[in-house]
């Protein structure tokens, strides 16, 4: 998945998001303190769904999951534009190298910090060095502007229609759907993630590894896929990028990702894969509330002793709406 969170534009509180995404990201990185990275990034969240211009640190926390640090957080950035905490990490040259070696796909805040402690302090740094860099991170600085930016919705279609193509062609059994907001109805993606599928394979049988590695060969010999992150049994990562064309506009690498789920877990992956986290968690809620658990790979009744029984048959998304009693939600109405 991508490392890239979609531009905040047309929300009137922005810049408050941005200042707690790069709060978030601190703790994160610099820190390693997930449970401060959830409470930013989920502030963030929602935040940038509120419709109106938040004015105090007391109505945000009106806000369930906004509470009083945050609130005063909000209170000083009201008051003189800028925050104490945040200057004095941007005043750190560690943590603003941290934060900016994160950035590249395949280094995370370990590896950040090593290559900080080694004297690495920039992408530029990493170029240097890529002795010292894995597989994943060499291809992660190769493309690390490429990766940067966002994949507008008009590629992301032609994306989609070339990879499906080559699926079809293998063998029109399968079946694959693009996950992740691109199928919320995004205007931009920040990497594409594909689900697949094939009716020989469920979820009681052996590991079908063919299946996937087929899909990439294909989509290798064309071009499409130019680098490989790793290949398993069930997962792709690597690199795509589209054909070239008689346009003279620069073509531009993108990440690429592609599951391949059971046939009989296919619709509650895809409901998983597709969000947002916030639909995902209020309807995992709502199905307990019903007596059911919901993840990923199945929805079970839970029985009187609160232990799961056997995964219940789902043939479409909408059957796991209609076992939790709950109004079907289009992709696009799953934004929150």
């Amino acid at each position: 998945m991508s490392k890239r969170k979609a531009p905040t534009t047309d929300n009137p509180n922005a810049d408050f998001c941005d200042f707690l995404m790069e709060l978030a990201n601190y703790e994160k990185n610099v820190n390693r303190q997930m449970h401060k990275y959830n409470v930013y990034r989920k502030a963030a969240g929602l935040l940038n769904k509120h419709p109106t211009r938040i004015k105090s640190g007391d109505e945000a926390k009106k806000l369930e999951g906004i509470g009083k640090q945050i609130g005063k957080k909000i209170d000083e950035f009201i008051a003189t534009g800028s925050l104490a905490k945040l200057d004095k990490i941007r005043a750190s040259d560690t943590n603003v190298a941290i934060t900016e070696l994160t950035k590249v796909t395949g280094v995370g805040p370990a590896a950040a910090q090593k290559f900080v402690q080694e004297g690495i302090m920039s992408i530029e740094d990493l170029r240097k060095n890529v002795e010292k860099l894995n597989h994943h991170q060499q291809i992660g600085v190769k493309y690390f502007e490429d990766f940067e930016k966002r994949i507008p919705r008009e590629e992301m279609e032609k994306l989609k229609e070339i990879a499906f193509g080559v699926i079809k062609k293998i063998d029109d059994e399968y079946t694959a759907d693009v996950c992740g907001s691109f199928r919320r109805g995004a205007a931009s993606s920040g990497d594409i993630d594909i689900l697949l599928t094939h009716p020989s394979f469920n979820s009681t049988d052996k590991k079908q590894p063919e299946l996937l590695k087929n899909v990439v060969l294909q989509l290798e010999k064309i071009n499409f896929i130019t680098d490989r992150l790793s290949l398993g049994d069930s997962k792709f990562m690597g690199v795509c990028v589209l054909p070239e064309s008689d346009e003279e506009t620069k073509r531009v690498f993108r990440r690429i990702d592609i599951r391949l789920i059971p046939h009989d877990q296919f619709y509650p992956a895809l409901l998983y894969f597709t969000g947002s986290d916030i639909f995902n968690k209020n309807m995992r809620a709502h199905a307990l509330e019903q007596g059911f658990t919901l993840n990923e790979y199945s929805i079970r009744p839970v029985g009187s002793t609160g232990t799961p029984g056997e995964p219940l048959p789902v043939s479409s998304e909408e059957d796991i709406f209609d076992y939790i009693d709950y109004k079907f939600k289009k992709p696009s109405e799953r934004n929150e």
